[in-house]
Order: C-alpha cells, then sequence, then structure tokens
C-alpha cells in the first residue's frame, strides 16, 4: 500500500515538474512578442513529397541483395521491388497482397530462397532511383501505418 501511494506522489511530482518547463518557454515567447522583440513569426513551409523524393541522395539508399521468386501475382517483376511487409507464412502474405490490390498497386508475393520468408512487394522498378522515389511515395500515402514506415528496397539477383 505505501509502495502505491509513493508511486502515485512521485508520479504526480514529475508531471507537475515536466508542465512547468513548457510554461516557462511559453510565458517567455508570449512577453517577447508583446515587447515587439520578435519583428514576424516565420513560418516554414513544409516540404511536398517531390521536393522530399529529390532531396534525398540515392546513392544512400541501401538495397538488400536477395534471390527470390515469385509466387502470388504478376509472374514477371523487375530488378528493384519496395517490400512493404516480410511474413513466415503465406496466408498472411496474400492478404496484404490483396489489400495492395485493392488500393490499386500491382503487389506481387516474392519468396526469399534462403530463408523461407514471403515478401510482399507492392512495386517494382528498373532503376534504382525510381524504386527510391516510389517507396519514397508509399510511406507519404500510409504516414500512419508504422508496418509501411519501414519499408525498403529489394534488389532482385
Amino acid at each position: 500500500m505505501k509502495k502505491t501511494v509513493y508511486l502515485l506522489i512521485a508520479g504526480t511530482v514529475l508531471s507537475l515538474s515536466a508542465c512547468k518547463s513548457s510554461q516557462n518557454a511559453y510565458k517567455q515567447a508570449y512577453e517577447k512578442a508583446v515587447s515587439g522583440d520578435e519583428a514576424k513569426a516565420v513560418i516554414e513551409e513544409p516540404v511536398t513529397q517531390n521536393e522530399a523524393a529529390r532531396a534525398e541522395d540515392v546513392s544512400n539508399v541501401s538495397v538488400r541483395e536477395e534471390k527470390v521468386s515469385v509466387v502470388s501475382g504478376e509472374k514477371d517483376i523487375k530488378a528493384y521491388g519496395i517490400v512493404c511487409g516480410s511474413y513466415s507464412l503465406k496466408t498472411n502474405a496474400d492478404a496484404l497482397r490483396e489489400r495492395l490490390v485493392n488500393d490499386g498497386y500491382k503487389a506481387v508475393v516474392v519468396v526469399n530462397e534462403a530463408g523461407k520468408t514471403y515478401r510482399v512487394i507492392c512495386a517494382s522498378f528498373d532503376t534504382k532511383d525510381e524504386a527510391v522515389a516510389e517507396r519514397n511515395r508509399f510511406k507519404a500515402r500510409y504516414p500512419d501505418n508504422q508496418d509501411f514506415q519501414s519499408a525498403w528496397i529489394l534488389y532482385r539477383k
């Protein structure tokens, strides 16, 4: 019982002390604005998807090289594929493939012959540049899906 009370008191103290720093920062910013020290507010424009894709140095993007073969979907895939899911069960990979097909992608399921892992590829391209640009668009389309945010590029041997 005593431990619980101490933990509640410690939690309350920590939460209240954490708020003080942000309140102090707001107070300083308000006083600075009222006194006229700051001439004008700076508004930064968000970076568009195209600018973000251009800004990334493609040579620094890592590519994983694997020997794979197609098991579901179109039989002909290109050299660079965007992998948005990896599964040990083909059923799970097929379910993600269907979802992506419904979203307009020409998704395929491939199997990694070394590890018997099923990879879901949402799109494939002849060049690394195209694959990186599409991977960035794919991630931007699904910003709240943490699994899709870790999409990576596979180079098919």
